[in-house]
């Protein structure tokens, strides 16, 4: 029996449609989703795929099909008939990509907004004249009459608050800075300067981040968050880990010869964990204990300095009383 081109067509169309969907939550190509923002944007790729899985296998499909039913025959060395276009056709294989860009473009905005992302025309300006002496920094501020020029502003890069956490501090401010070829934590609440970021679970952080020398971009894939870092100017990304672990944080801009290796992770602690982390942190970096540590032999008495050395001899005062006695 044949089947009439209507319903085969439906039925194939409800086919890719079926496969599509499936392929397009089973696909497995994203690494753990590691903050509350991941899942919009992993749910935003899951689409993604859907649509071009399906197109995939509509315009690969039409492909296999002509191939082989409009092949040339043996012996068959006539001309093929005279096609001139066909307008409706053309007006629905444009009309069909162009409302699917159009939609995904929306939804992708509403996503970035939902996760905070900053509106430069309404979001919050950054003072460049606060981070004018910043090490490293690359602001050049002209000078009237010898005085520093009106106080400039510029425009907020990157994703901060979420409309539900707006106008909230987050839990934990650091500041990250990108030199070549590493990257510098400082979290200015404690003082404490570290070669990686520790963070709550849990907690909302708040990265305020620049660069030393040239663009570098931070990236942490499991976060699915990536910004770049630019010389005098402030860049932000505001999230909120909710999966313990250790997570690679790379840069993805090339900033010279040894870029692959400026590397360093993402620690998300429990909240215990954290502060116990602090708590070490802030004994190794308080002044007074790294003065007893590395001492300054030149601000020693003879007696002090000797005092070590007389110990590991076993040179003590009754030894010196009989070398003096005998003497």
């Amino acid at each position: 029996m044949k089947i009439p081109s209507s319903i085969l067509t439906l039925l194939v169309g409800i086919g890719i449609t079926l496969v599509s969907l499936w392929y397009g939550q089973n696909h497995n190509l994203l690494p753990v989703a590691a903050t509350e923002q991941a899942a919009e944007v992993d749910g935003l790729f899951d689409i993604m795929m859907t649509i071009s899985f399906g197109l995939v296998l509509l315009v690969e499909g039409v492909l296999v099909v002509a191939a082989i039913k409009f092949r040339r025959r043996p012996d068959d060395n006539t001309d093929a008939a005279p096609i001139h276009g066909n307008i409706p056709l053309e007006i629905v294989w444009t009309a069909i990509p162009a409302v699917i860009v159009l939609g995904i473009g929306i939804y992708s905005f509403e996503i970035y907004n939902n996760m905070g992302g900053l509106d430069p025309m309404a979001s919050g300006q950054h003072s460049m004249h606060a981070h004018g002496n910043m090490k490293g920094s690359a602001i050049a501020a002209p000078l009237i009459d010898g005085q520093d020029s009106p106080e400039l502003t510029q425009i907020a890069l990157g994703i901060g608050a979420s409309p539900s956490q707006e106008g909230k501090a987050a839990a934990v401010n650091v500041d990250v800075t990108g030199l070549q070829f590493a990257w510098i934590f400082n979290y200015k609440e404690t003082g404490i300067n570290a070669g990686e970021l520790h963070v709550p679970v849990g907690q909302e952080v708040q990265l305020n981040m620049s660069a030393q020398d040239v663009i570098h971009a931070f990236w942490i894939p499991q976060l699915r968050l990536k910004q770049d870092t630019i010389p005098g100017r402030i860049t932000e990304l505001r999230f909120t880990p909710n999966k313990l672990g250790t997570y690679p944080i790379v840069c993805a801009e090339l900033c010279g010869s040894y870029h692959g290796a400026m590397r360093s992770q993402m620690i998300v602690d429990t909240p215990e964990d954290y502060q116990a982390w602090v708590a070490e942190n802030l004994v190794a970096s308080n002044p007074d204990l790294q003065k007893a540590v590395a001492i300054n032999p030149t601000e020693l008495s003879e007696g002090e300095f000797l005092a070590p050395y007389a110990n590991e001899m076993g040179i003590n005062s009754d030894v010196i009383t009989q070398i003096d006695h005998h003497s």
